[in-house]
């Protein structure tokens, strides 16, 4: 019997779901009879400030929104943008004779379940829906198979957000006073943020070193075809026996690691070798063959799609969970979070049956594949990320578009290539063998790749994080030569090298170290890296995470100070206790007790907490009460070199040599966009001797005050320096005169009347036949006339003192332009975006530069440049602003209607006197509750999701 059909003869039935887009497609699953609406999220949550906590909570519970002196009971209140939402949930439940609570099958989704029971308390039967997929079977069979609510899931669930709450509430204030105003720290989050910045100090302590080899181009003398070419590249392997030194025998410090096993040539040694070997003769000294074979990458999980959507797609980890959301909710793919590579019978009959239908029976192999790998942490039951259904789409039959049909393609591909047959081959190693002119014996070798039968490869390869890696579809077919065959050096070439520096983190690569670490869950992953790049901890740089100076201030005080809470094994370890929780092996209330309370009273536990040292689970509370050891200021400078000390200030990074006041002190500021690496001593110095910006142009000889020229904040200015004693604030108070430099001037050439003009902007140019007045100003859109309210663009800055009234009046005379102006030319050309098939190019906007295809627009992120922007961070930020979607239009309200009271204020009852005073209460009220929401206090700073 269908759904439908019991629902007629069992009354109404109410299914809550999270999303409105999740609900709208289930709707039409289920058909009359059932209800479907969307919790749009949490309804209700931990306090997000003091003034969210209801009156009867003080002290200690009114800061954290916890009860840690009751077992740790969370203080829950509905979100003040939910309440609307949650009165319809209401209203619809009252009408409804059972309610299906069907939010996403994981922890957060259980307890968004719990949170649903706990406000809208149901006199109705309450199931448990769940489903891994969007599609109709899906949808009927969760409906007839509902289960209970998972108690052991949100008890788990609920311990981290308590966990987060307290490390987030306790720890971030500790930053706000050490280091700067409104920063935040997260279990997750600053362990994620110490990663980037340990892999920058690496970048910095790396000492390059440089070695030599030879590559020779060797040929067989016979011509040559695509199955066995004439000729081969070999790199100089050894000479006399000894293995020549390449890029992995180096170390950190640009020295050898083992200097006697190794011969370290340099570029003359390399050239008079090279130059011994020009009419040496060759030979094959061996030829050995190994048989190749491939098997097929297991099906996506989130974090293996949140790497191969970078590699392959260009997008962030946040735009690829965004993208997946909506495959997910339209049911075109399975629950996009799981850390599982499982897929179910169905999922493995359909694929198996695309590989026969797309590639033909040689393709499928006898039994199908089995994944059954779980990253240790895996927390749900879910299946691998897949297609949805029992029969797959293929990319071209789901209609879709855009970066949803690039990742469904990449999700189908995946999945149907993981049940085919593995790729074979034969992998060859050629050496080549002769002796220089100087006697000395030198072997070189060259390696190949033939591939027989493709398998897998037909349908899917991997890409590599390092854009130099040969991908595994690559042949390199070497010429069919034997042992003692003679070969013919046409070329031998010294090649020079020089070690590089580890590679900093991408969003792929980072996703791969946090699940290699074990640290976090592969869900929160995208949110994560989201946080640490809107804190202004890392910031972007082609696809590169670069950390911030501020990022280095935040994880030296938590290194220093909270050692184990950033320690990597020490997060592990707290992911593994709450999965203890999970499975009903630890019990919560303990659990958050050693954590904050520590093992016991005194100094040992906060210490232990704090050093490294003994258990794992010291007292969090005891560590942050006592910040008497912290020194801001060392806390917030780096060493440089040549008595230069970079240090993090309140406005930003600076570089200062000797004390403040003291005679040769010099200071300079940081540009915020340079990577940590690239401030060396070289570079420091050249700042401290770049002028400070403060030019003395002389005295004006009207008022007597000096006026200067200075770099500010917002550009080069021109000022006057008031007299001693002037009022700077109350009702006398007197501004200095400011003005911005042209664009055509600079501050080491403008001279003291270039200074006195533009402060005696705006100009009046005179007055019109009606005696309206026209003035020259210079604003933030660039020089411009205002006559009234009518303003007219001027073509250049130099116009607002040469301008003359006929001028000014001709303008005026021309119908003013309505819309926008010509279009400015690109400021760069990036190439064709891959989705839109569109030229991208980088303009300049109101808002500053930004990367475009005519459709999408994307302004450039903190540590864009336009000078830098590659077209595939280019093309990241379109896939970015594409799965956001268009911005919502906030719809105006419609002016309030005049009471009743007003017009008829002459008839005062007391019935009038009462409706007024509580019109008068309610709209008091109402305005005080839209400023409290709209005022974040400084303690929602610190919540940080992990």
């Amino acid at each position: 019997m269908s759904p439908t059909s019991e629902t007629a003869q069992g009354g109404r039935r109410l299914v809550i779901v999270e999303s409105p887009a999740k609900a709208k497609t289930i709707k039409g699953y289920l058909g009359p009879g059932y209800v479907v609406e969307a919790s749009v999220g949490h309804i209700r949550d931990l306090p997000n400030g003091a003034a969210e906590v209801p009156e009867k909570y003080t002290g200690e519970v009114r800061r954290l929104g916890v009860d840690v002196e009751h077992d740790f009971q969370p203080i829950y209140v509905v979100n003040a943008d939910k309440k609307a939402q949650v009165r319809k949930l209401k209203e619809q439940l009252a009408e409804s004779d059972e309610l299906f609570l069907a939010t996403d099958e994981d922890r957060e989704g259980e307890a968004i379940a719990w949170h649903l029971l706990e406000v809208l308390k149901p006199k109705v039967p309450v199931h448990r829906m769940v489903f891994h997929e969007i599609t109709k079977d899906a949808i009927q069979d969760a409906v007839r198979n509902p289960r209970e609510l998972n108690k052991r899931m949100v008890d788990a669930q609920e311990t981290r957000r308590i966990l987060d709450r307290l490390y987030g509430y306790e720890v971030s204030p500790v930053l706000w006073k050490k280091v700067m105003p409104r920063l935040s720290a997260g279990r997750v989050q600053s362990v994620a943020t110490r990663l980037v910045v340990e892999r920058e100090r690496e970048r910095i302590a790396f000492r390059s070193a440089e070695y030599w080899d030879l590559t020779g181009t060797f040929s067989t003398g016979r011509a040559g075809d695509p199955s066995d070419p004439s000729s081969l590249v070999a790199r100089l392997n050894t000479v006399d026996g000894k293995r020549v030194a390449q890029g992995r025998d180096f170390g950190a410090d640009g020295q050898l690691k083992s200097p006697g096993q190794v011969l370290h040539l340099d570029e003359a040694n390399a050239r008079a070798l090279a130059a011994g070997l020009a009419d040496s003769a060759f030979a094959v000294r061996s030829v050995e063959s190994k048989p190749y074979r491939r098997s097929p990458y297991a099906p996506f999980r989130t974090t293996t799609l949140q790497q191969e959507a970078s590699r392959k797609l260009g997008f962030g980890a946040k735009a690829t969970m965004q993208v997946a959301q909506k495959l997910y909710e339209n049911g075109f793919i399975t629950y996009m979070r799981t850390d599982s590579t499982t897929l179910s019978d169905t999922a493995v009959a359909a694929a198996r049956a695309q590989v026969t239908q797309l590639y033909g029976a040689d393709y499928l192999p006898d039994k199908p594949r089995l994944y059954a790998g779980k990253v240790k942490n895996a927390q749900e039951a879910h299946e691998a990320i897949r297609p949805s259904g029992d029969r797959f789409r293929t990319p071209a039959e789901t209609g879709l578009t855009g970066d949803q049909f690039r990742l469904y393609e990449l999700i189908w591909k995946r999945t149907v290539a993981s049940q085919m047959k593995d790729a074979t081959g034969n992998s060859v190693t050629v050496k080549i063998g002769g002796v220089s002119a100087d006697g000395r014996d030198v072997e070189f070798s060259a390696s190949g790749k033939t591939i027989t039968f493709h398998g897998f490869m037909k349908a899917y390869v991997e890409g590599a994080d390092d854009p130099n890696a040969e991908l595994d579809d690559r042949e390199r077919r070497l010429p069919q030569v034997a042992e003692g065959d003679a070969l013919r050096a046409e070329e031998i070439t010294p090649e020079g090298h020089a070690t590089k520096p580890p590679a900093r983190y991408t969003e792929a690569t980072l996703v791969k170290e946090l699940e290699e670490r074990e640290i976090g869950r592969p869900s929160t992953y995208a949110s994560i890296i989201g946080t640490i790049l809107d804190r202004g901890y890392v910031f972007k740089k082609g696809t590169a995470l670069v950390p911030s100076f501020l990022s280095f201030a935040v994880v030296n005080l938590l290194e220093k100070h909270f050692g184990r809470l950033v320690d990597y094994d020490f997060t592990a370890r707290m992911e593994d206790d709450l999965d203890r929780i999970a499975r009903g092996e630890a019990q919560s209330v303990p659990w958050l007790k050693r954590f904050y309370f520590g093992e016991g009273s005194g100094t040992g536990a906060a210490a232990d907490a704090g050093n490294g040292d003994g258990d794992h689970l010291g007292g969090l509370k005891e560590l942050v009460t006592d910040l008497g050891a912290i020194d801001a200021r060392e806390i917030s400078s780096f060493p440089v070199g040549n008595g230069i000390v970079l240090r993090v200030g309140r406005f930003g990074p600076y570089i200062e040599r000797g004390e403040k006041d003291a005679e040769g002190h010099q200071r300079a500021d940081v540009p915020s966009d340079l990577a940590p690496d690239e401030l060396t001593v070289e570079y420091a110095e050249e700042l401290l001797a770049a002028p400070s910006g403060d030019y003395e142009l002389g005295a004006d000889p009207v008022t007597g005050n000096q006026i200067v020229a200075k770099n500010g904040r917002y550009g080069p200015y021109v000022t006057e320096i008031l007299p001693e004693g002037t009022p700077k604030t109350g009702k006398n108070a007197v501004k200095p005169r400011t003005a911005s430099l042209f664009k055509s001037m600079s501050l080491d050439t403008v001279t003291l009347e270039d200074a006195l003009r533009l402060m005696s902007l705006p100009r009046v140019v005179g007055t019109d036949a009606e005696g309206v007045e026209i003035t020259a100003q210079n604003g933030r859109y660039g020089p411009y006339l205002k006559k009234g309210t009518d303003s007219r663009s001027l073509t250049s800055e130099d116009q607002l003192f040469t301008i003359t009234l006929e001028e000014a009046l001709a303008i005026y005379a021309q119908p003013k332009q309505r819309g926008r102006a010509a279009a400015k030319p690109p400021l760069k050309e990036l190439g064709t975006d891959p989705v839109s098939e569109r030229p991208v190019v980088v303009k300049d906007g109101r808002f500053g530069p930004y990367v475009t295809d005519g459709e999408t627009n994307a302004t450039l992120r903190t540590g864009d440049s336009v000078e830098d922007i590659t077209p595939e961070r280019g093309y990241e930020l379109l896939a970015e602003k594409r799965a956001k979607g268009p911005a919502k239009k906030t719809a105006k309200k419609a002016p309030a209607k005049k009471t009743a009271a007003k017009k008829t204020a002459a008839k005062k009852t007391t019935a009038a006197k009462k409706t007024a005073a509580k019109k008068t209460t309610t709209a008091k009220k109402t305005t005080t509750a839209k400023k409290t929401t709209a005022k974040k206090t400084a303690a929602a700073q610190a919540s940080a999701d992990e």
